[in-house]
Protein backbone atom coordinates (compact mmCIF):
# COMPACT_ATOMS: atom_id res chain seq x y z
CA UNK A 1 0.00 0.00 0.00
CA UNK A 2 1.48 3.57 -0.93
CA UNK A 3 2.66 5.61 1.69
CA UNK A 4 0.62 8.71 1.97
CA UNK A 5 2.47 11.85 3.05
CA UNK A 6 0.58 12.95 6.24
CA UNK A 7 -0.79 9.90 7.16
CA UNK A 8 0.34 7.83 9.84
CA UNK A 9 2.77 4.75 9.34
CA UNK A 10 1.10 1.46 9.94
CA UNK A 11 1.52 -0.45 12.78
CA UNK A 12 3.73 -3.71 13.31
CA UNK A 13 2.79 -6.44 15.25
CA UNK A 14 4.32 -5.29 18.22
CA UNK A 15 1.55 -3.29 18.76
CA UNK A 16 -1.68 -5.39 18.66
CA UNK A 17 -3.81 -2.67 19.32
CA UNK A 18 -2.82 0.01 16.51
CA UNK A 19 -2.58 -3.22 13.90
CA UNK A 20 -6.23 -3.33 15.06
CA UNK A 21 -7.03 -0.10 14.48
CA UNK A 22 -5.15 -0.09 11.06
CA UNK A 23 -7.18 -3.10 10.12
CA UNK A 24 -10.58 -0.87 10.53
CA UNK A 25 -9.55 1.81 8.67
CA UNK A 26 -9.28 -0.74 5.81
CA UNK A 27 -11.90 -2.09 6.91
CA UNK A 28 -13.75 1.84 6.56
CA UNK A 29 -12.03 2.26 3.53
CA UNK A 30 -13.40 -0.95 1.35
CA UNK A 31 -16.65 -0.70 2.70
CA UNK A 32 -17.10 3.20 1.27
CA UNK A 33 -15.72 1.56 -1.94
CA UNK A 34 -18.51 -0.44 -1.46
CA UNK A 35 -21.10 2.20 -0.80
CA UNK A 36 -20.06 4.60 -3.77
CA UNK A 37 -19.82 1.51 -6.48
CA UNK A 38 -23.44 1.30 -5.25
CA UNK A 39 -24.56 4.74 -5.05
CA UNK A 40 -22.99 5.65 -8.87
CA UNK A 41 -23.99 2.43 -10.68
CA UNK A 42 -27.06 1.31 -8.95
CA UNK A 43 -26.58 -2.58 -10.11
CA UNK A 44 -25.97 -1.22 -14.08
CA UNK A 45 -22.70 -1.78 -16.08
CA UNK A 46 -19.68 -0.84 -14.21
CA UNK A 47 -16.99 1.44 -15.98
CA UNK A 48 -13.37 -0.62 -15.59
CA UNK A 49 -12.16 1.15 -12.91
CA UNK A 50 -15.48 0.29 -10.30
CA UNK A 51 -15.42 -2.96 -11.48
CA UNK A 52 -11.95 -2.95 -10.30
CA UNK A 53 -13.11 -1.34 -7.13
CA UNK A 54 -15.99 -3.65 -6.30
CA UNK A 55 -13.60 -6.72 -7.61
CA UNK A 56 -10.71 -5.29 -4.70
CA UNK A 57 -12.85 -4.93 -2.11
CA UNK A 58 -15.31 -8.13 -2.26
CA UNK A 59 -11.73 -9.61 -1.82
CA UNK A 60 -10.61 -7.38 1.09
CA UNK A 61 -13.76 -8.55 3.10
CA UNK A 62 -13.65 -12.25 1.67
CA UNK A 63 -10.16 -12.25 2.64
CA UNK A 64 -8.56 -10.23 4.72
CA UNK A 65 -11.45 -9.10 7.03
CA UNK A 66 -12.22 -12.50 8.81
CA UNK A 67 -8.45 -12.31 9.99
CA UNK A 68 -9.18 -9.38 11.41
CA UNK A 69 -12.43 -10.87 13.21
CA UNK A 70 -10.41 -13.87 14.40
CA UNK A 71 -7.66 -11.19 15.65
CA UNK A 72 -10.19 -10.30 18.31
CA UNK A 73 -12.48 -12.98 19.19
CA UNK A 74 -9.28 -15.85 19.39
CA UNK A 75 -6.64 -13.56 20.45
CA UNK A 76 -7.52 -10.17 22.26
CA UNK A 77 -11.10 -11.06 23.61
CA UNK A 78 -10.04 -14.38 25.36
CA UNK A 79 -7.56 -12.61 27.36
CA UNK A 80 -9.67 -9.73 28.61
CA UNK A 81 -12.06 -12.20 29.40
CA UNK A 82 -9.12 -14.28 31.40
CA UNK A 83 -8.44 -11.22 33.64
CA UNK A 84 -9.98 -10.90 36.91
CA UNK A 85 -10.55 -7.02 37.13
CA UNK A 86 -13.68 -5.40 38.20
CA UNK A 87 -13.15 -1.81 36.37
CA UNK A 88 -13.22 -4.39 32.85
CA UNK A 89 -16.69 -5.68 33.98
CA UNK A 90 -19.20 -3.18 32.09
CA UNK A 91 -16.73 -3.19 28.95
CA UNK A 92 -16.54 -7.33 29.13
CA UNK A 93 -20.18 -7.08 28.53
CA UNK A 94 -19.94 -5.57 25.47
CA UNK A 95 -17.63 -8.10 24.43
CA UNK A 96 -20.84 -10.43 23.71
CA UNK A 97 -22.40 -7.67 21.69
CA UNK A 98 -19.35 -7.46 19.48
CA UNK A 99 -18.97 -10.79 18.80
CA UNK A 100 -22.72 -10.39 17.73
CA UNK A 101 -22.02 -8.09 15.11
CA UNK A 102 -19.19 -10.00 13.87
CA UNK A 103 -21.59 -12.67 13.55
CA UNK A 104 -24.25 -10.45 11.65
CA UNK A 105 -21.57 -8.53 9.89
CA UNK A 106 -20.09 -12.01 8.03
CA UNK A 107 -23.91 -13.22 7.06
CA UNK A 108 -24.42 -9.46 5.22
CA UNK A 109 -20.83 -9.98 3.68
CA UNK A 110 -22.04 -13.41 2.31
CA UNK A 111 -24.44 -11.89 0.54
CA UNK A 112 -23.00 -8.94 -0.56
CA UNK A 113 -20.28 -11.21 -1.98
CA UNK A 114 -22.85 -13.26 -3.89
CA UNK A 115 -23.88 -10.06 -5.05
CA UNK A 116 -20.97 -8.60 -6.10
CA UNK A 117 -19.43 -11.45 -7.60
CA UNK A 118 -23.09 -12.01 -9.97
CA UNK A 119 -22.59 -8.19 -10.80
CA UNK A 120 -19.01 -8.39 -11.82
CA UNK A 121 -19.91 -11.66 -13.62
CA UNK A 122 -22.78 -10.68 -15.45
CA UNK A 123 -22.16 -7.12 -15.87
CA UNK A 124 -25.21 -5.77 -13.93
CA UNK A 125 -27.97 -6.50 -11.33
CA UNK A 126 -31.09 -6.66 -11.64
CA UNK A 127 -33.28 -3.95 -9.95
CA UNK A 128 -34.52 -5.66 -6.68
CA UNK A 129 -30.56 -7.69 -6.52
CA UNK A 130 -29.02 -3.60 -6.25
CA UNK A 131 -31.66 -2.42 -3.84
CA UNK A 132 -30.56 -5.48 -1.70
CA UNK A 133 -26.92 -4.84 -2.24
CA UNK A 134 -26.98 -1.19 -1.90
CA UNK A 135 -29.35 -1.67 1.43
CA UNK A 136 -26.69 -4.33 2.93
CA UNK A 137 -23.64 -2.29 2.47
CA UNK A 138 -25.41 1.07 3.97
CA UNK A 139 -26.57 -1.41 7.10
CA UNK A 140 -22.63 -2.30 6.98
CA UNK A 141 -22.02 0.78 7.65
CA UNK A 142 -24.42 1.75 9.95
CA UNK A 143 -23.25 -1.58 11.98
CA UNK A 144 -19.62 -0.49 11.24
CA UNK A 145 -19.45 2.59 12.93
CA UNK A 146 -20.65 1.78 15.88
CA UNK A 147 -18.80 -1.13 16.20
CA UNK A 148 -15.88 0.31 15.49
CA UNK A 149 -16.59 3.59 17.74
CA UNK A 150 -17.06 1.32 20.72
CA UNK A 151 -13.75 -0.84 20.05
CA UNK A 152 -11.45 2.14 19.91
CA UNK A 153 -12.95 4.38 22.45
CA UNK A 154 -13.87 2.22 24.58
CA UNK A 155 -12.31 -1.26 24.47
CA UNK A 156 -8.79 -1.16 22.71
CA UNK A 157 -7.61 1.91 25.40
CA UNK A 158 -8.43 -0.16 28.27
CA UNK A 159 -6.67 -3.51 26.57
CA UNK A 160 -3.89 -1.32 26.10
CA UNK A 161 -3.63 -0.08 29.88
CA UNK A 162 -4.47 -3.42 31.31
CA UNK A 163 -2.47 -6.29 29.16
CA UNK A 164 1.07 -6.93 30.04
CA UNK A 165 3.37 -6.74 27.28
CA UNK A 166 4.60 -9.92 27.31
CA UNK A 167 1.12 -10.26 26.54
CA UNK A 168 1.00 -8.08 23.60
CA UNK A 169 3.80 -9.63 22.77
CA UNK A 170 2.01 -12.98 22.27
CA UNK A 171 -1.08 -11.66 20.61
CA UNK A 172 1.22 -10.07 17.92
CA UNK A 173 2.97 -13.19 17.00
CA UNK A 174 -0.53 -14.80 17.02
CA UNK A 175 -1.69 -12.34 14.65
CA UNK A 176 1.43 -12.78 12.55
CA UNK A 177 0.61 -16.37 12.22
CA UNK A 178 -2.73 -16.26 11.32
CA UNK A 179 -1.12 -14.16 8.36
CA UNK A 180 1.32 -16.77 8.09
CA UNK A 181 3.76 -14.18 7.85
CA UNK A 182 7.57 -15.05 9.12
CA UNK A 183 9.79 -12.84 10.89
CA UNK A 184 13.24 -12.08 9.54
Amino acid sequence: MPIMIGDKPESSFADPMGLLTDCHRRIERFLSVLVQVSTQAHGSSLTSEQHVALQTALRYFREAAPRHTADEEETLFPRLRSLDRPELKTLLQKINSLESDHARAGRSHSEVDRLGQEWLASGSLERGDAERFARLVDELAGLYREHIGTEERELFPAAAAVLEASQREVMGREMRARRDLHQG
